[in-house]
């Protein structure tokens, strides 16, 4: 005996002592308990234990021999039991072309088993010889169909079917598959592959495990591979075709004689050559075997997991390898995506014009681009928002009977023109997509258009919500608009009450000279406010924040006090040479609005008070009157806030106004105030130089009426 006979012998013995305890463990295990994890739990221990008889064969007369094969033969038939009884059931019935395949597989077994059992107990060791070659065949044709039998089953298992259940029917794939490749590979060498042979007890104890997995309560998910795995597999197994076609060309060639496996081998050479080259060098080839395998080959013709994962992220955020304008281009991005779903080459996107209708507004690889004058009328777009029909337009180029959606006539012409796709949101289409015809052109099916219904709902999400943003940016700009002139109006109404008393003043003194020389002055300096108002109202306006720079105190303050003339003289005091780091127009807005609220609260013959010092580093500016006063409570909870007045023709933005501009300035408003007391505001903004003001005495000051 050799070693390899030896180990031979040694590994069936193992694997008759595994399969006999798995036999004798599942036929303990809870019939109940099995009956939810698997359909037919006694088959399977049926199976175990055919197994176990085989393996026994295996080692008392040796892997391969006419003896094991006929004990096989009993395997198998348990194996194709187990198989047809796990993933067919009467409420899903297997199709007629398997269900002969089953009855004449295991009619070959039962054949097999009976008559090599028969021809050993008549004639013993000298039956041997001429019933091996039978029964090796015998034991290739069950495996093959086997095999069949397993793909039927895989691919007729419900989405409920527990992976090691699975497990089991990949053990049995890959024992029958060996077996096969055995008998195959002896074929083509025209001798028996007997280390192979030797082998197959290693084989078996490879799936031992799976009977025991599939017993226990684990793994209810299902195990599958994903498209590209498979088509690499399917790739793998066309290259081994290709190589066992070789090899038995090469075989008939030897037989018949002569220079034929040369010229076998170039004519073989030849063909390889071609057709890797068209595939390299043809899209439309790549895209036919793309068809192919997917309607031959898969169950569903889109892997969507994959796609969806990429369409996804192509209207997420665009493929930066198309240049960084797809990043921000959300038409082109949806047009791309719809395109790349269905495999078309470019694609078009019409949106809803102003006059009406849809109109071209963005195209991905579209060739040659498209017209501008390329509309869909309100009729067509109409009728296909009551209807969300998808159109196939070759099949409305053919005349296929149906509704008349209105395709306009430059559409129908373009032979470019693939399939029409509705983007709908609640009812309202918000775009329509029209998708170039593929290199290779084939019919919609219900899982086209089922995708691409899908897909388009989905892209509409998005399109929903750029358009939901764009329609808020414009309502904040709306909203800007009207602050702003909700402040300008405060103003105006301020100066409009300054002209009228200024009018009312006129009436008593225009006969004075210094009268009229301060109403015109105080005229030029509204004007100039109204102006000031105007620009302040366009949108191109900065904020006082951009316009910040080194700006004198006291210069502003002697011009709020020129305006303020005809209806208080103020009390200005100012630090010389004082500097803050602020927008004088802002400065000037602030003061005013101040200054204006002192005056309104105070008496006529009351004095009010503007004091700008620099202090702790900042510019502080005081506006202290002797009025009525305010509460602790007023102060806190309504004094900064908009539309609230104590004045009756108030608007109540002043101070609203004056803290937002302070803030933007990086300074603040602090208010002390006591009722009947009188009120300070005190404002602080930045200093503009640190350095006590180039050295110049803090307690010189320009003091005076103004």
């Amino acid at each position: 005996m050799s070693a390899l006979a030896g180990l031979s012998q040694i590994l069936s013995a193992l694997a008759l002592a595994g399969f006999i305890g798995v036999a004798l463990w599942l036929l303990m295990r809870p019939r109940a308990r099995m009956a939810v994890l698997m359909p037919a739990p006694q088959l399977l221990t049926v199976t175990a234990a055919a197994t176990a008889l085989w393996c026994a064969a295996m080692t008392v007369y040796g892997p391969g021999t006419s003896q094991s094969l006929v004990v096989q033969s009993l395997r198998d038939l348990a194996m194709l039991g187990w198989l047809g009884a796990t993933f067919w059931s009467p409420r899903a019935p297997m199709s007629r072309p398997l269900r002969l395949i089953l009855r004449m597989l295991a009619t070959i077994c039962v054949l097999t088993l009976l008559l090599g059992a028969a021809a050993h107990l008549r004639a013993g060791a000298e039956a041997e010889p001429w019933m091996t070659p039978t029964l090796t065949f015998a034991a290739m044709v069950v495996a093959i169909g086997g095999l069949l039998i397993i793909d039927g089953g895989v691919r007729h298992a419900s989405a409920g079917q527990r992976m090691p259940v699975m497990a089991v029917a990949g053990g049995f794939a890959m024992l029958w598959a060996y077996e096969v490749n055995v008998q195959l590979i002896g074929a083509l060498t025209g001798e028996i592959a007997s280390t192979l042979i030797e082998l197959l007890p290693a084989v078996v104890l490879l799936t031992l495990p799976v009977y025991v997995v599939a017993a226990m309560d684990i793994g209810r998910e299902r195990m599958r591979l994903s498209r590209t795995a498979a088509t690499r597999a399917l790739i793998l197994l066309g290259a081994a075709a290709y190589l066992i076609v070789i090899a038995l060309t090469g075989a008939v060639a030897r037989v018949l004689g002569g220079d034929y496996a040369e010229l076998a081998q170039t004519i073989s050479l030849l063909v390889l050559l071609g057709t890797g080259g068209l595939m390299l060098a043809s899209a439309r080839s790549r895209g036919w075997l793309s068809v192919m395998i997917s309607k031959h080959f898969f169950e569903h013709r889109y892997d969507y997991r994959a796609e969806w994962m990429r369409f996804t992220a192509t209207l997420g955020q665009g493929d930066k390898a198309d240049g960084g304008e797809d990043d921000r281009n959300l038409y082109r991005r949806v047009a791309k995506a719809l395109a790349e779903l269905t495999g078309s080459p470019g694609a078009l996107l019409m949106t809803p014009a102003a006059a009406g209708g849809f109109r071209i507004a963005e195209q991905w690889h579209w060739p040659d681009g498209a017209s501008e004058d390329a509309t869909l009328s309100l009729r067509s777009a109409f009728m296909l928002q009551e209807t969300r029909h998808i159109v196939d337009l070759d099949a409305e180029r053919r005349g296929h009977p149906g509704e008349d959606l209105a395709i306009p006539e430059w559409l129908m012409a373009d032979s470019r023109a693939w399939v029409v796709v509705p983007v709908l949101h609640f009812q309202r289409m918000i775009a329509i997509v029209i998708l170039h015809r593929p290199a290779v052109s084939r019919a919609l099916d219900w899982e086209d258009l089922d995708v691409l219904r899908i897909a388009g709902q989905q892209a509409a999400s998005y399109l929903a919500e750029s358009q939901s943003q764009q329609a808020l940016s414009e309502a904040r700009r709306f909203d800007e608009f009207n602050r702003r002139f909700a402040f300008i109006m405060h103003d105006i109404k301020n100066l409009a009450s300054q002209i009228g008393l200024l009018a009312r003043n006129a009436e008593r003194h225009a006969d004075k000279a210094d009268f009229r020389a301060d109403m015109v002055e105080t005229l030029k300096i509204s004007a100039g406010r109204l102006s000031d108002l105007l620009v302040r109202l366009s949108p191109r306006e900065r904020g006082p924040a951009a316009e910040a720079g080194r700006t004198l105190v006291e210069p502003v303050l002697n011009e709020i006090a020129a305006e303020m003339r005809p209806r208080r003289a103020l009390f200005v005091g100012c630090q010389a040479g004082l500097s803050a780091w602020a927008d004088a127009g802002a400065i000037r807005q602030i003061v005013q609005h101040l200054v204006a609220n002192a005056i309104d609260a105070s008496a006529p013959e009351t004095s009010v008070q503007v004091v700008a010092v620099a202090e702790q580093g900042r510019v502080r500016i005081d506006v202290i009157d002797q009025g009525c006063g305010m509460t602790r409570d007023f102060i806190r909870d309504e004094l900064f806030k908009p539309f609230v007045s104590t004045k009756e023709s108030g608007f109540g933005l002043g101070a609203f106004e004056a803290l937002q501009v302070a803030q933007a300035l990086g300074g603040a408003i602090e208010v002390a105030s006591e009722p009947g007391k009188g009120s300070s505001f005190t404002l602080w903004l930045p200093l503009a130089d640190a350095r006590s003001d180039n050295g110049a005495d803090p307690r010189v000051m320009k003091v005076g009426h103004k």
